[in-house]
């Protein structure tokens, strides 16, 4: 093992196992178990490959936080399929996800993987902050680019990128965003903000892409200093102008597109283990019983290395 704490974005990881498994195998019952079982294999995958000490599921208690839909109402808004006035509004999940959601949180448990959410945030949130306080390298494990914003070199947090499959997994570096973006991973966060993004209903600034981002970015630092060159006339008057329409939208878009860092959290200091005989019964009948078969053994068999 290394000295190395894994934290998966656990809803990007359960999608990518639902979409990329057939769902052919099912529980007795007939309940479709595609997710889990494909999660199961992405985490035996992730821990024999990268061997981390700790591994986390971060959870998204609340996928779209109100605090940041008061702020950008656009945010999200497309995967809305039911508004709940107490929240969280319920998520456009396929049925046959969504019914395996519980059984992924109890398979996880029964593995010995620790869940953590944070109410009123979401699983980036949680990933921040345990990021940002682990006093050993993290790996963060997602699919969502907005967590490059979190790599850092000098404190040896990098993202395993799953993107592209768990067949061209990327590892994430300073480096690697620089040479993707022209921007450091300290920037990302204001480059996405100008950027924007429809996945997540964020619009950006009209006429601003990635490349002009980028540019702006490496003239003047962050978006507090774009922002005083365009008002300051130091930008062209196209440019200033842009920046000018997309005022009220850049007055709050900084704090939807940056992740929580000092959320009321704690990593668990337990140590990936083999589990006792008692937990390994416990884990045989959950398999058992929802036909979890050599996915259960996989997972079992990496997180005893």
């Amino acid at each position: 093992m290394t000295d190395r704490l894994m934290l998966l974005d656990t809803a990007s990881l359960y999608f990518r196992a639902f979409y990329g498994v057939p769902d052919k195998v099912k529980a007795p019952d007939g309940t479709s178990v595609n997710a889990v079982r494909g999660l199961l294999d992405i985490v035996a995958k992730l821990v024999t490959l990268y061997e981390p000490a700790q591994v986390i599921a971060c959870w998204d208690d609340d996928w779209r936080p109100q605090w940041r839909v008061d702020l950008i109402p656009s945010y999200k808004a497309h995967r809305v399929v039911e508004e709940v006035p107490a929240g969280p509004d319920v998520e456009e999940v396929p049925d046959p996800l969504l019914q395996q959601v519980p059984l992924i949180r109890e398979t996880l448990a029964a593995i010995g993987i620790p869940i953590i959410g944070a109410a009123e945030h979401e699983a980036d949130d949680v990933i921040g902050t345990l990021a940002t306080r682990s006093a050993i390298p993290v790996d963060i494990v997602t699919g969502d680019r907005d967590l490059f914003q979190l790599v850092d070199d000098a404190r040896d947090v990098r993202v395993i990128y799953t993107a592209r499959g768990m067949s061209n997994l990327e590892i994430v570096t300073d480096a690697v965003v620089v040479a993707k973006y022209g921007v450091l991973p300290s920037q990302y966060a204001d480059f996405a903000t100008m950027r924007g993004d429809a996945s997540d209903g964020l619009p950006g600034v009209k006429g601003v892409g990635e490349k002009s981002a980028a540019t702006l970015l490496q003239a003047h630092g962050d978006l507090r200093g774009i922002r005083e060159a365009a008002e300051g006339g130091l930008l062209s008057a196209a440019a200033s102008a842009r920046f000018a329409a997309a005022s009220d939208y850049l007055d709050v878009a900084p704090t939807v597109v940056e992740v929580v860092r000092d959320l009321d959290v704690v990593a668990p200091g337990a140590p990936l283990r083999a589990l006792d005989p008692s937990e390994a019964d416990a884990a045989a009948a959950l398999a058992e019983k929802w036909n979890l078969g050599t996915s259960m053994t996989r997972a079992l068999a990496a997180l005893a290395r």
